[in-house]
Parts: structure tokens; C-alpha cells; sequence
């Protein structure tokens, strides 16, 4: 199977669905004359044309304003936010407009459309670049929010999203785009909701989502190494959560480590922590624990970045800790 980056693969299917059905187009900052700023919408332009994949001022709440409007109107944009951060721009229009739209009038008026870009860290950005918002639209009846850790997933994901008939949330990682994987050729499409255990374990469930996936599945490796064994699940979406996977996984291995990049208070760990207590408490053998950045915003310095994220050295501690409860 061939292996291409993860920008290639976001590409890939925004092209393919831009074939697929007219009503589908690019709109955002730099996505056209520049190829994007992270370069995934590379050679669209020159295939689409300027009526499909549109520049756009630098003006967040306008663009998103005018991709609810033209979904209302039928079509189907894909909005893409140089970061998600730049989305409080936008905000009122995602969550005032966009996800209540359908509900407002009565099933008359879908808003078929996603919004889509990075998310969280992405290196020496400091505070105001670099936090996560999972939990902030996940919160939001309306929306769907997907945040893929793979190159694959990002493609089969991204096509569904943009067939979906909800708002969709899609959320990358600057710091991923480069990353390499497996994608298959040829039309797939991934289930939004349904995650996967990307690793069979018997004494603790280990479960992530986006780049975070990438310090779950290390910390595992080197549990291993120790003789202890994680199963590990992907989310790959966190609204819908695939609750039930989770809840079979902590029947078997009776233990549950979450990670996540967002800050502790009000985030998706929260929630699964109280969903996994309600309907699989009699199962668990240990308290659930959570791995999540530090509550206080992320600093510049590199060495303040590692002491406040997540890492791999947090989530073998927090895995030893509930393993040897």
C-alpha cells in the first residue's frame, strides 16, 4: 500500500468529493493562490478554478458567514481556519447559525458543510495559537466534531464529513501534516462516530484522539517492554463518542487512562471518566485517570511546552498507577 502525508491525504479527499459533486468547494485563507498554508489544498486551484477553491480577506466571521449562507442555499462548503484559534472570529457563526439552523426551522434547512483546520500546539506559537477546542464544539448540539491521527483515518474521515448532512467540526495538527502513513487507493469512507482499537490489551484501557494518539500508542509500546499490557482505542471522533467501545474495552481490562491535549476542567476526558462510571463502575478495579495539559495557558519556551502537555512519561506513570492499584 502506498504511504503519502497527511496533507496529501486531506487533499486527496476534498478533491475527490470537488469531482464527486459540484456543490462542494474551498474556501479560506491562502487556500488557492498559495496552495494553502499548510499546503494541503497543493494543485487544487489549477484544477477547480477560482469559482470552487476561494481566497479569502483575512476576516474569519465574513468567510464563515458566507459558507453557512451558501450551505443554506444547498451547496456544500468546506471552510478551512488557518488555526482554530482564529475560529472565536467566527464563533457566533459556527454556533449561532450553522448548528442550530436545522433545529430553528423545523427540518426545513440543513447546513451541510464542514469547518475544518488545525488545532492545539504546534510548537513555539505560545498562548494565543495554541489551544484546543474539541470539548468547546463537541459541547454544541448541531455539530459533529472529528479529529483524525492518521493519514488514512484523515481521508476516509474528511469524505465522510463532507458528505455528512450536519455541520461538521474537522480538526488536524499542524504539527501532523507532515506525517507519513498507509492510505489506501481508490474510494473508502470511514464512519463518523465509530472508533477503533488500534491495539488488543487485557489489563488497562488506554484511549486518545488526534496527535495525542501518537503519545498513547508510544507509552504502550514501552508498557509493554514492562509487562504490562494497554488496549488502546482512537476515538477519532468526539461528538459522536463511541461510548459503548469504551465501556466493553473497561468490562475486560477493568482500567481506564485517558489522554488528551486540552485542559482538564470541562473536556472530553471529563466526560468519558463520567460516562465510564455510570455504566461500567461495578467493572472498574482502580480509579480512572486522566492525563491532560496543565490548567494554565501554553507558555513559548520549548522546555514549558513539554512540562505542560502531555507526554509519554506522564501517561506510563499514570498507566503504572492504576495497573498496580
Amino acid at each position: 500500500m502506498r504511504e503519502i502525508q497527511f496533507r496529501e491525504a486531506l487533499g486527496e479527499a476534498m478533491s475527490e468529493e470537488m469531482r464527486r459533486d459540484e456543490s462542494v468547494f474551498l474556501m479560506g485563507e491562502e487556500v488557492a493562490e498559495y496552495n494553502g498554508a499548510y499546503k494541503v489544498s497543493q494543485g487544487m486551484l489549477d484544477e477547480f478554478g477560482p469559482e470552487r477553491v476561494i481566497d479569502t480577506p483575512i476576516s474569519e466571521l465574513g468567510f464563515a458567514g458566507l459558507g453557512v449562507g451558501a450551505a443554506m442555499s444547498g451547496l456544500r462548503p468546506i471552510i478551512e481556519f488557518m488555526t482554530f484559534n482564529f475560529s472565536l472570529v467566527a464563533i457566533d457563526q459556527v454556533i449561532n447559525s450553522a448548528a442550530k439552523m436545522l433545529y430553528m426551522s423545523g427540518g426545513q434547512v440543513p447546513v451541510s458543510m464542514v469547518f475544518r483546520g488545525p488545532t492545539g500546539n504546534a510548537g513555539m506559537l505560545s498562548s494565543q495559537h495554541s489551544q484546543n477546542f474539541e470539548s468547546w464544539y463537541a459541547n454544541t448540539p448541531g455539530l459533529k466534531v472529528v479529529v483524525p491521527s492518521n493519514p488514512a483515518d484523515a481521508k476516509g474521515l474528511l469524505k465522510s464529513s463532507i458528505r455528512d448532512d450536519d455541520t461538521v467540526i474537522f480538526m488536524e495538527s499542524e504539527l501532523m501534516y507532515g506525517d507519513k502513513g498507509e492510505v489506501p487507493e481508490g474510494e473508502y469512507l470511514i464512519p463518523i462516530g465509530q472508533s477503533i482499537t488500534v491495539k488488543e490489551g487485557t489489563d488497562v484501557t488506554l484511549v486518545s484522539f488526534g496527535k495525542m494518539m501518537k503519545v498513547a500508542n508510544q507509552a504502550a509500546v514501552e508498557l509493554e517492554k514492562e509487562g504490562v499490557s494497554c488496549e488502546v482505542i482512537d476515538l477519532r471522533s468526539v461528538r459522536p463518542i463511541d461510548y459503548q467501545a469504551i465501556v466493553d474495552s473497561v468490562k475486560k481490562t477493568n482500567r481506564l487512562v485517558i489522554v488528551e491535549e486540552a485542559w482538564p476542567l470541562s473536556s472530553i476526558s471529563t466526560e468519558i471518566t463520567y460516562h465510564i462510571q455510570k455504566h461500567a463502575f461495578d467493572y472498574l478495579d482502580a480509579p480512572v485517570h486522566r492525563i491532560n495539559s496543565m490548567d494554565a495557558p501554553l507558555p513559548y519556551a520549548p522546555t514549558l511546552i513539554e512540562a505542560i502537555l502531555p507526554n509519554v512519561k506522564r501517561t506510563v506513570e499514570a498507566v503504572k498507577a492504576v495497573a498496580y492499584a
